[in-house]
């Protein structure tokens, strides 16, 4: 693939502007010139699938990807069809939008069953594979920092989720490095080499110091003490030449004018990133 300029790459992850609706967040995308958005699935639901395609379109942005699938476990079977169900309509959400990366959270565990609830993420991959293949979608795992272990998801390391994605083609599971999630791994790098091929997406943010919220608490690039750009040429040495998200929660950020946010984003990514 060829790279992209950093410019070219930019994209707005909507939760960013979370405050925006998702029509909102794709025309402040345009007037800003930023090239790419990545829409939040309850943004979409907002809006109605057709709808937020028609603006997306018109716009002239690309989509980077969809936010979110997995959350594969749960308690019983019968449960974990209807999350798998789900995941299914996300990803035919997804390619309906024109994106072929759907970014999954794989969910925390059940009953303090830590083993299960990581077999049961396995499970719902190899179960939800064919499906987005047929439909040109690949899934992107994304780890998240082991905080969020208890809430969110099992997957804490670029370890784990090199070692789920790997079960199958790159072609239909890759990784997502979000450099808020990996940054304090002392494997990260060997690990962003070993996904090389399988590197799906690439989200920016800061670690603010001291950090202010467990969910809420992520800074612009800058802000705080992530090493951005050798991450990034780490992910790009590792074949990754695809859309840079910018995903913030930050309640303060969402108090601000979506546009000023938008200003601030560009010349922050730019500087730092």
């Amino acid at each position: 693939m060829q790279l992209l300029s950093n410019w070219e790459r930019l994209s707005l992850n909507q939760i960013t502007t979370s405050n925006w609706s998702l029509k909102e967040a794709v025309e402040g995308s345009a007037r800003a010139g930023i090239p790419w958005i990545a829409p939040w699935r309850h943004k979409v639901a907002e809006m109605g699938l057709a709808e937020s395609k028609r603006i997306i379109r018109d716009t002239g942005l690309q989509v980077s990807s969809l936010c979110r699938g997995g959350m594969f476990p749960a308690a019983t079977a019968a449960e974990r069809k209807v999350k798998l169900d789900d995941n299914r309509r996300a990803v035919e959400e997804a390619a309906e939008l024109g994106t072929d990366v759907l970014v999954l959270v794989c969910g925390p565990a059940q009953d303090r069953d830590l083993d299960s609830a990581r077999q049961w993420v396995a499970e719902g991959l190899e179960q939800l594979v064919p499906f987005a293949q047929s439909h040109g979608v690949k899934l992107g795992i994304e780890p998240l920092h082991p905080m969020y272990a208890a809430e969110r998801s099992v997957v804490v390391t670029l370890a784990q989720a090199n070692s789920l994605a790997e079960k199958f083609l790159p072609t239909q599971v890759g990784v997502v490095v979000d450099v808020f999630h990996v940054w304090w791994d002392p494997d990260l790098y060997p690990q962003v080499e070993r996904a090389s091929g399988r590197i799906l997406g690439f989200h920016v943010s800061d670690w603010i110091v001291p950090t202010p919220d467990l969910l809420l608490g992520r800074g612009m690039m800058g802000d705080g003490v992530i090493e951005l750009r050798r991450i990034r040429e780490a992910v790009e040495a590792a074949g990754y030449a695809g859309p840079i998200e910018v995903e913030i929660f930050n309640q303060a950020i969402w108090d601000r004018s979506g546009d000023e946010v938008l200003e601030l984003m560009k010349n922050r990514y730019l500087e730092h990133v």
